[in-house]
């Protein structure tokens, strides 16, 4: 029994729009439209790592202290909820000190102050293992050291998002 050659054909071009039609397009990286705007309208900002919170309101800290401030304790409740409302549902964590201080205790703080912020997110519905930690000390002060106010601005955490 002879097989027409178109008939090979027919079923090569089967097969393979079988194949291919299973597959699913990859989902679009980045953030939704929706997901930007709630950002920007939080006071995000965007940034080489991704989307910050922490340069036009940032979550401050007492000298040598991670204890949060109720006000601020508010401030990230209400940032996770809305991250969350979102579909965000992971961040990093930025701690940062002043100057005063030995540079690996200052490293320590910075850690502790990240994981403070992440306790409260975690209150609000952010799970732990979407939350990174990284304590930067003193190495990226965004203000003067050399005065009080420069010194209690460079205490803090700032919460960026990055698009997956």
């Amino acid at each position: 029994m002879k097989i027409h050659p178109s008939l090979h054909l027919t079923w090569l071009l089967v097969a393979f729009l079988w194949i291919t039609g299973c597959q699913s397009a990859p989902p679009k990286p980045g953030l939704s439209e929706e997901q930007v705007a709630m950002l920007k309208a939080k006071g995000f900002k965007l940034t080489d790592e991704g989307w910050a919170f922490g340069l036009s309101g940032k979550v401050l800290f007492d000298n040598n202290s991670e204890r949060i401030s109720d006000a601020s304790r508010q401030t990230i409740a209400d940032i996770t909820r809305s991250l969350l409302k979102v579909g965000i549902t992971g961040v990093i964590l930025e701690g940062h000190t002043d100057n005063y201080g030995a540079p690996d205790y200052n490293r320590q703080l910075s850690e502790r102050r990240a994981g403070s912020v992440g306790a409260v997110m975690e209150e609000n519905g952010m799970q732990k293992q979407a939350i990174q930690l990284r304590g930067m000390g003193q190495t990226r002060p965004i203000a003067d050291n050399a005065t009080s106010a420069g010194r209690k601005e460079n205490r803090r955490v700032v919460i960026i998002v990055v698009a997956d």
